[in-house]
């Protein structure tokens, strides 16, 4: 009963970490269709931001997780971590798409161009090849072929995205800058936690003897 419980929260999970992109469709189909402008008067730059927007949002839900799991001893919550991080890296891919293909019409050679001359550009594709082989890790059977130790390593990387995303977001961001901050500060207290439980896991291993 258990198992068949939390199958239905996964599944409840997913379905409300589509909400987002659904509404960013519906609101293009009302602006579309009834002249409303839901999508700011830059439809485009909108739908683009967003998606970047919650990319960072469901990236930072993934780190949060494992320390809201511990604080209130709720081990079984640990599984909604994997959907939260692949979901963060599946609204960076629909960021990535929709960067060139509405701003730069699949144009290979202008978003190269962009990588070399736009800094915010370039950290954001380094933060994007680096989600790949956590992506690619996420499944129990290739986590059993590279090993434990190795899957950790790749996915402590996740701690380096998040920062490289906040600083893609502030440096396309040209006047409010609440959002960045916000998530900067969320992500600080994270990456603070771990270090601060790491180190207490270490500080209580027996000494080696010589």
């Amino acid at each position: 009963m258990a198992k068949k419980t939390r199958n239905i929260y996964k599944h409840l999970v997913f379905v409300v970490c589509l909400m987002p992109l659904a509404w960013l469709i519906f609101a293009i189909l009302l602006d579309t269709i009834y002249q409303t402008q839901l999508m700011s008067v830059d439809p485009v730059q909108k739908f683009d931001r967003e998606l970047g927007d919650w990319a960072l949002i469901f990236i930072i839900l993934s780190l949060s997780i494992r320390p809201i799991a511990e604080l209130i001893k709720k081990k079984e919550l640990i599984i909604y971590r994997k959907i939260f991080g692949l979901f963060g890296f599946f609204y960076v891919c629909l960021h990535l798409i929709a960067y060139t293909g509405l701003n730069l019409q699949f144009n290979m050679a202008g978003l190269l161009d962009d990588i070399s001359k736009r800094n915010y550009i370039t950290i954001g594709i380094i933060g994007f090849g680096l989600l790949i082989p956590m992506a690619a890790t996420s499944s129990k059977k290739v986590i059993k072929y590279i090993g434990g130790r190795l899957w950790k390593k790749i996915h402590s990387l996740i701690y380096i995205i998040s920062l490289l995303g906040v600083f893609h977001f502030f440096m396309m961001t040209r006047a409010d800058f609440t959002r960045p901050t916000v998530y900067l500060i969320i992500i600080l207290i994270l990456l603070l936690y771990r270090l601060a439980t790491k180190s207490k896991i270490l500080g209580q291993r027996p000494l080696l003897r010589k």
